[in-house]
């Protein structure tokens, strides 16, 4: 199956759109097959604002209506206990409020930007999005990431080449409770990062430790910019150390 035979098949449809790479991509091929289409945004405290910006840039550039959508994740006990299988919560919440959502609006199809380069033997959001009914014309058209971003690139899509991000909650150790406090500053640090020129990087927290994860080729950086981020990042943790075995 094609994108294009997915959306004849499927003309009218809700897209949870994160601003991603995948997710841009698919709202834009979903406008220009023509499909009725809206994207729907939940801002919770595991969103940067960023993501926020870029899929509000996107959207407008697609000409597609977005809607965001606020959300108290952090009232979920079972998303903030943070066990192994956080995100298999998360997603019930997230996606059931869009569905909800896109009900009132018309919109009864849900999609995600989910891709073939994902693995799903791994991912307990992938459960909840199969209970859920969403669908991922991405992965059922067998696009992988690669070729996600080439053909974003021959659209001009300015997502083309934006780094993979995860969201915050994924920052904290398994099994530590998730806060806003916590989030607020591993947001904080990761921003004032970003502000350096650094990319497709992590900030984690190891007890009341931040430990730096960077690409081979940003050590340098790091080291070029040691005392602006201790400075920055020291009155908020006990310790802040670099990983060397870069992801």
């Amino acid at each position: 199956m094609t994108l294009q035979d997915f959306f004849n098949q499927n003309p009218k449809i809700a897209i949870a759109f994160s601003g991603g790479v995948d997710s841009s991509y698919l709202l834009y091929a979903a406008k220009a097959s023509g499909a009725d289409t809206r994207a729907y945004f939940v801002k919770g405290a595991f969103q940067p604002q960023f993501e926020l910006d870029d899929a509000k840039r996107l959207a407008k550039e697609v000409d597609v209506p977005l809607t965001i959508i606020p959300a108290d994740i952090l009232a979920n006990d079972k998303v903030t206990a943070n066990p192994s299988d956080r995100c298999y919560y998360c997603k019930q919440t997230v996606f059931g409020l869009i569905q909800e959502t896109a009900a009132k609006d018309g919109f009864h199809t849900l999609l995600d930007g989910t891709n073939a380069s994902d693995d799903a033997s791994d991912r307990p959001g992938m459960k909840a999005l199969k209970e859920l009914q969403v669908r991922s014309p991405l992965r059922e058209a067998g696009l992988t990431k690669d070729e996600i971003r080439k053909r974003s690139k021959e659209a001009r899509l300015f997502t083309w080449d934006k780094p993979s991000y995860a969201c915050l909650a994924t920052r904290v150790p398994t099994n530590q409770k998730i806060t806003k406090e916590e989030l607020d500053r591993v947001s904080y640090s990761e921003t004032f990062l970003m502000s350096l020129g650094f990319q497709d990087f992590r900030v984690r927290t190891v007890e009341n430790d931040a430990k730096i994860q960077v690409k081979e080729g940003q050590l340098e950086l790091v080291l070029q910019h040691r005392e602006q981020i201790l400075k920055k990042l020291q009155p908020l943790y006990d310790n802040v150390l670099l990983d060397l075995v870069t992801r």
